[in-house]
């Protein structure tokens, strides 16, 4: 269960020039927040099906991330080739396919749990809250998210793992193919389709 959850989760190096500030930062709650979603959504399980655990993450995934900024970046320098409606959709198809992977990776419950690193790094005006994810019997991994502000909030504007790619530069990759192929409306069907068969 949790190799599936870490495949939608990439880590990215970080700079060894980091300003370090003390973890009271708002960016932390926004990821304990996201935490504390998913350890419920784990423990609803298999009884809650699928679409009980979207309903318990839906809200949270609202509020800890910037979906109409990660759809932009993933989307790339297309995207301000693309009508308004067709950002529109792409924004409501990528917050319906987090969703659902999210759902669909955290599915159960077997003991897991989050720490969280005492620090968080400033990497320009993003903020990056280091985590391990910790499963009985397996190898802790790493998680950690980069976080703009928007609106006076912390949001969470993409995932990290393992000091690899970040899971933004692969969206940018998979959906950049897909755009080449067919445009807007081809990722929007994609997207549709990734929501529909998460996981």
């Amino acid at each position: 269960m949790m190799n599936k959850a870490i495949a939608i989760a990439f880590m990215l190096g970080m700079s060894s020039q980091a300003a370090v500030v003390h973890a009271a930062d708002p960016a932390s709650d926004t990821v304990q927040t996201l935490q504390n979603g998913l350890l419920a959504i784990m423990k609803a399980g298999a009884p809650a099906g699928l679409s009980g655990r979207e309903r318990l993450i839906l809200p949270v995934i609202d509020r800890t991330f910037d979906i109409p900024l990660m759809t932009r970046l993933a989307v790339g320098p297309s995207w301000t080739s693309i009508g308004a409606a067709d950002q529109a959709k792409l924004v409501s198809a990528f917050r319906d396919m987090t969703i659902a992977e999210y759902a669909s990776n955290f599915d159960g419950y077997s003991g897991e749990r989050f720490t969280m690193a005492a620090q968080v790094l400033t990497r320009g005006s993003d903020k990056l809250v280091r985590t391990t994810l910790i499963s009985p019997g397996s190898n802790p991994e790493s998680l950690n998210y980069r976080l703009r502000e928007s609106g006076g909030k912390w949001k969470i504007i993409d995932v990290y793992y393992r000091n690899s790619i970040s899971q933004l530069a692969t969206r940018r990759s998979d959906f950049a193919t897909v755009l080449k192929k067919g445009g807007a409306k081809a990722l929007i069907s994609h997207l549709e389709q990734l929501a529909a068969k998460p996981g």
